[in-house]
């Protein structure tokens, strides 16, 4: 009995022991798997992170470049947006000179003429400078023979400006247009308002709703005639009264370079005469001379243009009186300013005509100088002053 329940013990024993040793396999092998899967998953999560420091420095010298363009970009900006709209004005420019010359082209331009017909229109032309002629001989029987004094009425502005009175009005007003870009006219009830020493609280402001580019405008039978800012060679008719645009022309050929070497500024000089209305211009065509143009004030159109011989080089400004162009010129430094050129389209030319007359006592420069066919006297801005100059003149011969 005791040996049975021994063997019986002993083979419990041993079955125990296997179980024990199959369960302790089975764990060894649970690690080892356990092992493997870590290293795996060890080895991917070091590739990921060597393909994420990649990634980072692959993203860091893309945003690096991004960041340069950009910061190129943002410095070019500026000028490119100039460059694009001085573009965008050059082909505003030439297409309101398209329309111009489309309006003023025969529509029937490449219809053969026949010889008759172009007979006939050279006649009917001829005629029609006859008739100009005869008008401008009508009132104009003098001539500029001398410049007896000056007076500086005041010290009021800047360098560049204008100042008048209206030769078309029986009025006394006063008008001062300051600066070579402005919008806003100042305009006195006489002189002695205009002399007053807080002379802008006298005035009545005169705001336009386009500014002008400049010193060459002109105030003739209440309209100021001027060349709007940022055209080439748009002249605006504007009523002062009523304070609205009442006509604008395109002014062929002008526009492209100054009027006056030294008045850099004015591109187109309008001009008030006993004859009305003239605009002075400078054209590369003409190796820089100045060119005549009357003007019809009332419908706003070119009736006949002159090229002259006189030269816009050290000129400074110049006037028209009596069908005959009077230019202003000085040294480029400022000096004694002397009329140099004269040239009366009628072709004229007498002995009272003095080029080389120079204006007295005074030194410096002129932004504007223009004549007054009303009072026989001229009109100057001179660095900032406001002068008179008055005139003597003699009887053509």
């Amino acid at each position: 009995m005791a040996a049975s329940q021994a063997h019986f013990l002993l083979i419990a024993s041993l079955v125990s022991s296997m179980g024990a040793g199959q369960c302790l396999m089975q764990d060894a092998a649970l690690l080892s798997y356990i092992d493997q899967r870590f290293l795996s998953l060890e080895k991917r999560l070091e590739k990921c992170n060597r393909d994420v420091l990649e990634y980072v420095e692959e993203f860091r010298e893309f945003s690096t470049r991004v960041l340069s363009r950009l910061a190129r970009l943002s410095s070019g900006k500026a000028e490119v947006q100039r460059e694009v709209e001085a573009l965008l004005m050059r082909v505003e420019h030439a297409q309101r000179d398209i329309d111009y010359f489309r309006s003023t082209a025969d529509s029937n331009a490449c219809v053969e003429v026949h010889e008759d017909l172009l007979e006939q229109q050279l006649l009917e032309e001829e005629e029609g400078k006859k008739r100009l002629k005869l008008m401008l001989n009508a009132s104009c029987d003098h001539g500029l023979a001398g410049i007896r004094s000056l007076k500086v009425v005041k010290k009021t502005g800047g360098k560049h400006g204008s100042w008048m009175k209206d030769p078309g009005k029986k009025h006394a007003k006063i008008y001062l247009l300051n600066g070579s870009v402005n919008n806003v006219i100042l305009e006195f009830a006489n002189i002695m308002a205009f002399m007053e020493s807080n002379q802008t609280l006298k005035a009545r402001r005169v705001p336009l709703p386009l500014p002008w580019e400049g010193t060459g405008h002109v105030i003739y039978q209440g309209f100021l005639f001027y060349h709007r800012h940022g055209s080439l060679n748009e002249i605006i008719k504007f009523n002062i009264q009523r304070r609205n645009v009442a006509g604008r022309m395109l002014l062929p050929g002008a526009g492209r370079i100054p009027a006056y070497q030294l008045s850099a500024q004015t591109k187109i000089d309008l001009a008030v005469d006993e004859q009305g209305l003239w605009a002075l211009h400078a054209e590369p065509e003409t190796g820089g001379n100045i060119v005549i143009t009357k003007l019809d004030g009332t419908a706003m159109a070119v009736e006949h243009s002159w090229d002259t011989p006189c030269s816009s080089r050290d000129a400074e400004a110049a006037f028209m009186a009596c069908n005959t162009l009077h230019v202003v010129h000085n040294s480029p430094s400022g000096g004694s300013s002397r009329i140099q050129c004269v040239y009366d389209v009628l072709g004229a030319l007498s002995a009272y005509l003095n080029p080389g007359l120079q204006l007295p006592k005074r030194q410096g420069s002129h932004s504007t100088v223009h004549y007054n066919p009303k009072e026989k006297q001229l009109f100057a801005w001179g660095d900032g002053s406001q002068i008179i100059y008055k005139l003597h003149t003699e009887q053509k011969v």
